[in-house]
């Protein structure tokens, strides 16, 4: 959306109606039906190699653990195989509408967690791939971990395409409705997750609606004081984070010589990640103490990065904050995409996400360690819990999956119309249902890969190429 120079080198604007043609013109270069097109491009990345080639970076000991997650499910693979996935999207068509992208946008990286004004909302939750590209990457990842979700909640053809459709469909019409509307009430349009409540609980069935608000409330609860009592116990009169070996690794399990080495290390760094935080959050930040950290193992394909939780504490020894510092590789996407702005990813994954998301964790910031021994890492901070909550898609219906697939569709045209051109992107996709079959004629044709592709890691596990630990 960005203005061209006029005459005397001064920014103008692109008219409604040029932005309009924009979009319609991309359709000559890119069909829509188009996107329903796809087949493994020949000769196709082995996809086990794309995994082995990010463990590599990773830490050692905690790789089996990952390739153990993704064993779980053909679901829990799609979630840690959005390498894999970014090399088959790159020889496919691209419409050249870009946006801000997630980069992993499947339907469980969106959930709830406390706005700044404490309100609940609802919201793309992670950008460790984020990168500008074509919009249509987000959307097809999204709608194809759908197809992915509805076969292994038993779903049939029929009902699946009833939720890939309604994905897509969600996204085009919202997109629609944000091109339509006036620059700042788009820039601050968000869902809020009590109204979202309310609307919900008028149409669902009496024990959906229950579920519901069991569900968020155990959000609300889920805080830097929920996660001091399960994470935390004393030590010589001292908190200290809990070792749950291998997942929660406290400093104070390290070798006596390093201890003492390693938390004046946790406690620079924090020092240091204060910079990037605007002045009056820096103030927050410093009345804190910095007290304990941990490695700590996250997520599914995140796992094998370094992850380290911090605890501080404020006016007394109950007055904790949490914080998560998380490394930040470059963007699966960079291959395909180009590289980052930034230098550092860390900085690339908060830019990302201040620009995807309306309201963002106030103590969002980055950091760079330069003492690792094979050279600096980037990392990004955000607060642990921050009254964060996820759907539990695993157990939905078609129903309840269907209606979740709207949100996450209207969510991420949201997202993508805050950095992109909603008006050329909504003039692309258009008003009828072409783009919506089409997406979920790809998803079937990707979730069938997905599966070969789950199962050549189960077939490396048990021939021995690939070491997996389950049940961690």
């Amino acid at each position: 959306m960005g203005g061209r120079e006029g005459e005397n080198g001064a920014q103008t604007h692109p008219t409604v109606a040029e932005r309009a043609s924009r979009g319609k013109a991309a359709r000559s270069e890119v069909r829509r039906r188009g996107h329903g097109e796809w087949e493994a491009p020949a000769p196709r990345v082995d996809p086990l190699a794309i995994l082995q080639e990010q463990d590599k970076s990773r830490v050692p000991e905690l790789v089996p653990i990952r390739h153990g997650r993704m064993l779980v499910s053909p679901l829990a693979f799609f979630r840690g195989a959005a390498a894999i996935m970014a090399a088959d999207l790159a020889d496919g068509p691209r419409t050249g509408l870009q946006v801000q992208l997630c980069g992993d946008a499947h339907l469980s990286n969106f959930g709830i967690f406390a706005a700044p004004d404490r309100r609940l909302t609802f919201a793309v939750n992670d950008f460790d791939e984020t990168l500008p590209g074509p919009f249509e990457w987000d959307l097809k990842r999204l709608v194809a971990s759908f197809a992915v979700a509805g076969r292994e909640g038993g779903l049939g053809r029929k009902e699946r395409s009833r939720v890939s459709a309604a994905v897509a469909r969600s996204y085009r019409e919202a997109m629609r409705s944000f091109a339509s509307m006036r620059t700042l009430d788009l820039w601050y349009s968000r869902v809020d997750v009590d109204q979202l409540a309310r609307s919900f609980a008028k149409q669902a069935s009496s024990r959906d609606a229950k579920r519901l608000d069991r569900d968020l409330e155990k959000a609300r609860t889920k805080d830097s004081l929920k996660a001091f009592a399960k994470l935390t116990h004393l030590v010589d009169g001292e908190r200290r984070i809990v070792s749950e070996l291998p997942l929660i690794v406290p400093l104070d399990e390290l070798p006596d010589a390093g201890q003492r080495i390693a938390h004046e290390t946790v406690s620079r760094l924090v020092r240091g990640y204060r910079r990037t935080l605007p002045g009056e959050r820096r103030r927050l930040l410093e009345r804190f103490r910095y007290v304990d950290a941990a490695h700590k193992v996250v997520g599914v394909g995140s796992v094998g990065t370094r992850a380290w939780i911090v605890l501080m504490l404020g006016r007394d020894g109950d007055d904790p904050l949490f914080l998560q510092a998380k490394e930040a590789g470059a963007s699966v996407l960079e291959p395909y995409l180009g590289r980052s702005a930034y230098s550092n990813h860390g900085q690339r994954v908060v830019e990302g996400q201040r620009l995807m998301q309306a309201a963002s964790d106030i103590l969002l910031g980055w950091l760079r360690e330069k003492s690792g021994d094979d050279g600096p890492r980037d990392f990004y901070v955000r607060q642990l819990w921050d009254q964060k909550g996820s759907a539990p898609v695993e157990t939905m219906t078609r129903r309840l999956l269907e209606d979740y697939g709207r949100l996450c569709g209207w969510t991420l045209a949201k997202a993508h119309a805050r950095s992109g051109d909603p008006i050329a992107i909504a003039a692309y996709l258009g008003k009828s249902g072409v783009f919506d079959a089409a997406l979920d004629r790809f998803a079937e044709t990707y979730a069938d890969q997905n599966e070969r592709d789950y199962a050549a890691l189960e077939q490396a596990v048990k021939e021995g190429r690939v070491e997996a630990a389950t049940g961690l």
